[in-house]
């Protein structure tokens, strides 16, 4: 029988195909049709707060041909980090982090003197943003595998920590979506550079800690045409001027300041506003509540998706993952989490920050035989405070990238 049928979820058996009513980012499943392997599966499936939902027999098989594709998680205390003690790994997890502050801190300290030095010294201040998005683009070079990473307690300029997390997604989305060198630094220069009008305007409307209304909000609007003027003194490529013009359009029309729709905006220009609008969700201005990565994702994909293009906007998620670096999650044992590290390959099984003894915490990786799955994404409010304590999420999401170890490929896998 081809047709779906309702079964309740307390009925589900290992070797049945099913079918979930809900969208990708409502669950924490790659698609939503799929033959269940395993009992965490299982698990996963009656959290989700279904009474109901289809199976088609057709596809299914029996419960006694299915091998267990997953083990049951092991208690909490049983689970240490594959082929290492808790303690290395947690030593080499520092070490990586330690290393990605560091250039995150030099990435932010040079847009801080660029902006500083565009309005007298333009052409000097070009040639400083080149060498940085060089800087970064010989890091991604032979690189095969990146992961994004969170740095939690980055205490930089908000200008500058914007600016910098933009340019950073922008190269690693551009990178995914198969640009060449040239078009690559286009992209790295029109994100790095994107808010760079802000130089001209006063603190509290370059970066408004709440509503603003009447003249100061258009002055603040007019930051784009004046990163454009700003630009154009740099002699920045034109390729690079039209990103930065576009920052603010959307898709649909509804972008501002000159409500372009999509056939008018360029493939630079829509990257720039798609990252710009996820680091706004999770670092807002204006007084608005932050969002969390998963949330902010969620709004995108959900609620805004006409506002981009829909083959990038796909790329951008697949990157960032449903559970982008700096989600609070909890997972299938109970436990809540920190999302420290996702990996473009398993978007599923990040890699976690968990509380231990009070005060201190170890990082997980959830990819590793034996560990939990993700249940859900919570915010803060709903974690205990003292495990919100251990778990430090920061006031602001800051990302920068590492090399990673391409995950082993699973037996029979092509």
């Amino acid at each position: 029988m081809n047709s779906p049928i309702p079964i309740k979820v307390d009925e589900l058996r290992l070797g049945m195909f099913i079918q979930l009513p809900l969208s990708w980012l409502q669950h924490p499943f790659p698609t939503s049709s799929f033959r269940i392997t395993s009992g965490e599966q299982i698990g996963l499936l009656r959290s989700l707060g279904l009474s109901t939902l289809h199976y088609i027999p057709a596809k299914s098989v029996p419960e006694a041909q299915v091998t267990e594709g997953d083990s049951d998680p092991q208690p909490p205390q049983a689970l240490q980090p594959k082929n290492e003690s808790g303690t290395q790994a947690d030593d080499t997890q520092a070490r990586d982090t330690s290393s990605c502050h560091a250039r995150y801190q030099h990435a932010s300290l040079t847009y801080g003197q660029i902006m500083a030095d565009a309005s007298r010294q333009p052409l000097g201040a070009r040639a400083v943003a080149q060498a940085l998005v060089h800087e970064c683009m010989a890091e991604l070079e032979d690189r095969d595998s990146c992961a994004i990473r969170l740095l939690a307690d980055c205490h930089v300029d908000g200008t500058a920590a914007h600016a910098v997390n933009v340019m950073v997604l922008a190269l690693l989305l551009g990178r995914s979506l198969g640009l060449h060198e040239q078009r690559l630094a286009e992209l790295g220069l029109a994100a790095l550079l994107h808010d760079i009008g802000k130089s001209a305007l006063p603190r509290h409307v370059a970066e408004p800690g709440a509503p603003l209304a009447g003249a100061e909000l258009q002055r603040y609007r007019a930051h784009v045409g004046e990163s454009v003027a700003l630009g154009q003194r740099m002699e920045l490529p034109s390729d690079v001027l039209i990103a930065i013009a576009q920052h603010h359009e959307a898709a649909d029309g509804s972008g501002h300041p000159l409500q372009l729709l999509a056939e008018d905006l360029g493939q630079g220009g829509q990257i720039v506003a798609l990252i710009n609008a996820y680091d706004r969700l999770c670092n807002p201005l204006f007084g608005m509540p932050p969002l969390t990565p998963h949330e902010a994702v969620s709004e995108l994909y959900a609620h805004r998706a006409a506002r981009f293009d829909s083959g990038i906007l796909a790329a951008f998620i697949r990157l960032m993952g449903v559970y982008p670096p700096g989600s609070l999650v909890q997972l299938l044992d109970g436990r809540y989490a920190l999302v420290t590290r996702v990996h473009p390959a398993q978007p599923l099984r990040p890699m976690v920050k968990l509380p231990a003894a009070p005060g201190e915490a170890f990082t997980l990786d959830l990819a590793q035989e034996g560990a939990p799955a993700i249940r859900r994404s919570v915010r803060p409010s709903q974690v205990p405070p003292e495990i919100l304590d251990q778990l430090q999420p920061g006031s602001r999401i800051c990302y920068y990238f590492e090399r990673v170890a391409a995950p082993p490929e699973k037996d029979g896998a092509p």
